[in-house]
């Protein structure tokens, strides 16, 4: 109960006009890999750790920026230039299944996003997912705020490849792995999609909007910190009300499918490919060609 009265006293005492409140939040995005279990069983040394983690870094540590009002954001990655080249294949795999620029309406509950896929462009519609946030008793400062730590399980969809990661290997099997290297191996039998995950987050009510970067919203203020499964996205910086802003509204570009639509075109896809793979013994020949969308 005392951790509501503070956030209710927070809101009172700053009398931030909620119905006039705009800004920019400033993202740093971090994603850890499992160096161990993306070698598939095969041990990596030191330095080629070092080298795949230089390679991989430009797809793994991204800038984001939400422009967001009371009822409404739109939240894109801030391009950059690329200081390391990555690999082609890994390049492709991540930009895949990593959304554009996305729009979200507090006041609907609806979510656009632009996608592209192997070349072709998508407009991925969505209703925000209502997530059970238990606030807890701890706070911290994060910049000029004073934040609170809320958490909730998400479940997750078993064909979402955007959420696969490397899957762990015991001993045993990769024994198997080192005997047998000649033999290819299916690059998705390397993966596991979980069936839920944790979020944790922390939010400020000095900001009243019940936004946060990606699909994350629901909370009594803005999220500034927010942790998912491998990926850690920190606020760097905010401009409240600036002068110059971009302009609020749903993306436009790319065919109109559903969330639903869309992870079932990415699994089609992503078997059309193991299928070619397993065809070719893994070494690019045979199989069929892959067709359309």
């Amino acid at each position: 109960m005392k951790r509501y009265i503070l956030i209710f006293l927070l809101l009172f005492s700053f009398g931030i006009n909620a119905q006039n409140i705009s800004g920019q939040a400033f993202y740093e995005s971090k994603t850890t890999v499992d160096m161990d279990a993306l070698g598939g069983g095969r041990e990596m040394s030191e330095e080629m750790k070092k080298t795949v983690a230089q390679m991989m870094k430009s797809a793994l540590e991204k800038t984001y920026i939400l422009t967001f009002n009371k009822d409404e954001s739109i939240y894109k990655e801030q391009e950059k230039l690329d200081a390391a080249p990555m690999n082609p294949g890994f390049k492709m795999m991540m930009s895949s299944y990593s959304p554009g620029a996305q729009y979200k309406n507090l006041k609907t509950g609806e979510i656009v996003e632009e996608n592209e896929f192997f070349g072709k462009q998508f407009l991925v519609t969505d209703s925000i997912k209502t997530l059970d946030w238990q606030i807890t008793k701890e706070s911290k400062t994060i910049g000029q705020y004073i934040a609170f730590k809320a958490t909730a399980i998400k479940k997750v969809d078993p064909n979402d490849y955007s959420m696969a990661r490397p899957k762990k290997k015991d001993e045993k099997e990769n024994a198997e792995v080192k005997k047998d290297t000649a033999q290819p191996q299916d690059p998705m039998d390397m993966i596991e999609i979980p069936e839920e995950i944790e979020v944790t987050a922390w939010f400020t009510p000095q900001i009243p909007v019940s936004n946060g970067p990606g699909e994350y919203a629901g909370l009594p203020g803005l999220i500034l910190e927010l942790n998912v499964y491998r990926t850690t996205l920190l606020c760097s910086k905010i401009v409240m009300n600036p002068k110059d802003s971009e302009k609020i509204e749903p993306p436009k570009k790319g065919k109109e499918v559903t969330r639903e639509e869309y992870i079932k075109i990415v699994k089609e896809k992503t078997d059309e490919i193991r299928e070619n793979f397993r065809g070719r013994g893994g070494n690019g020949g045979g199989g069929r060609r892959g067709g359309g969308f």
